[in-house]
């Protein structure tokens, strides 16, 4: 096999990046699943520290934790977007990973609540800045026309480790205590970090036109690049299309179970709609990405948003039988691809030097979305009105999402934003 990292230096360039950029799409993928890992693993936990009586934990003291750990998660994204645009993606790639795996080993020590909130919520500034930097890294060493799809197919890996979490979970919890679970997912970083070191390209790779001078990039403020030169408008529709994506990912993975619990499933059929829920999200996934190389991102974005909408607003219709995991999958094909999408537009809506930074903005703040996804399930059921009323709020939020997505300015759409002057 051909190492890559020679076939770059045979290419003329003396960091061997040309051929380093085989590397990034696999090495992303996996810091990704890392992420998904670490991000679940707290919900497979859960139910063992509830009922560990040392630790004396309610679902409120629980609640407490996972805000922690989401906000740590949104600080973390929002900062790291503008060091990974400064350093270089490959040093801030490393530190990511790195520092929330050595925390994640952290926490399986923890002795209690708050000092396990505390590691948490350290662990999630490092979980926020993996998603921005591999999605700016896998935009700008694809293929070119391919940004969609090389943003899709990345996103799985943070199913595929989502999925890995349940199923150690299952074995591990009960054979050996849920500790083992962080220990588990921090032992991969000792094998990922010296690859994501040794063959992660660090310098965004430009293609200037022939006889141009290329001009650094890096001389521009990344953050000050989000509101100016005409870009505040599409900042905050970025912005706010990203709250309402993330508020329905995490709104109707906490509280689909209930919602359909309360509106006459069973709770084997109820757990088994979230496990088609996350099925659509995978097909979703592989399926938005061909469609927005091919219709293009902006358009791709507001078509699903919109679809999101249709098949939520059907959720509220009590379906028998096959009609009502039909109507769960499609709804799962489009709520999920929708947020991923809002990300591969931004990725290819700024500037090279800027593209972290904006990355990182929409993740951080919608994070905030994904704080109040479950808070909103939670309100509607506290009044007893989360079955229909429940789905036709959560496609109100799809609605909104499309529309943000429309505030975006169109020239820019689908390419690369020039570098301003």
């Amino acid at each position: 096999m051909t190492d890559p990292t020679r076939s770059g230096a045979a290419a003329g360039d003396a960091t061997g990046t040309p051929g380093r950029s085989g590397w990034v799409a696999p090495l992303c993928w996996s810091a990704v699943a890392l992420e998904g890992f670490d991000l679940v693993v707290l919900g497979v936990v859960l139910p063992s520290l509830l009922d560990d009586p040392v630790w004396g934990l309610n679902p409120a003291t629980a609640s407490l934790i996972s805000t922690a750990g989401l906000l740590g998660v949104m600080v973390g994204a929002l900062s790291v977007g503008p060091v990974a645009d400064r350093l270089g993606r490959r040093k801030a790639m490393l530190i990511t990973v790195v520092s929330f795996s050595v925390l994640t080993l952290a926490c399986a020590v923890a002795t209690g609540p708050w000092m396990f909130a505390a590691l948490r919520f350290l662990a999630g500034l490092g979980l926020g800045g993996v998603l921005p930097v591999a999605i700016a890294m896998v935009n700008e060493h694809g293929r070119p026309g391919r940004g969609g799809s090389s943003t899709t197919i990345l996103m799985t890996g943070y199913h595929a480790g989502a999925v890995a979490t349940s199923l150690l979970g299952i074995w591990v919890i009960p054979a050996f205590g849920w500790q083992w679970m962080f220990v588990l997912g921090a032992l991969p970083a000792l094998v990922l970090a010296p690859l994501l070191s040794r063959y992660l390209p660090d310098d965004v790779p430009v293609v200037a036109p022939a006889g141009a001078t290329a001009r650094p990039a890096a001389s521009r403020n990344p953050i000050a690049q989000l509101v100016r030169d005409g870009y505040l408008p599409s900042s905050i529709a970025f912005w706010i299309a990203s709250f309402m994506g993330l508020l329905l990912v995490y709104g109707l993975n906490t509280w689909l179970p209930q919602i359909m619990r309360v509106a006459g499933y069973g709770l084997g059929a109820a757990l088994s709609q979230l496990l088609v829920l996350n099925v659509g999200a995978v097909l979703g996934l592989l399926v938005a990405g061909r469609v927005a190389d091919r219709i293009g991102l902006r358009p791709a974005a507001i078509a699903w948003f919109a679809a999101a909408t249709v098949f939520l607003a059907l959720l509220a219709v009590r379906m028998p039988g096959f009609g009502i995991y039909l109507g769960v999958l499609l709804a799962g094909v489009f709520v999920f691809s929708s947020q991923v999408l809002v990300y591969a537009y931004v990725s290819r809506h700024y500037p090279a030097h800027a593209r972290a930074s904006a990355l990182g903005a929409a993740s951080g703040i919608g994070r905030l979305g994904a704080i109040s996804g479950p808070l909103l399930g939670g309100l509607l059921l506290q009044a007893g009105i989360a079955y229909p009323w429940g789905f036709f709020a959560f496609a109100g939020v799809a609605a909104l999402g499309a529309v943000a997505v429309l505030g975006v300015r169109r020239a820019d759409a689908g390419a690369p934003a020039p570098e301003p002057r």
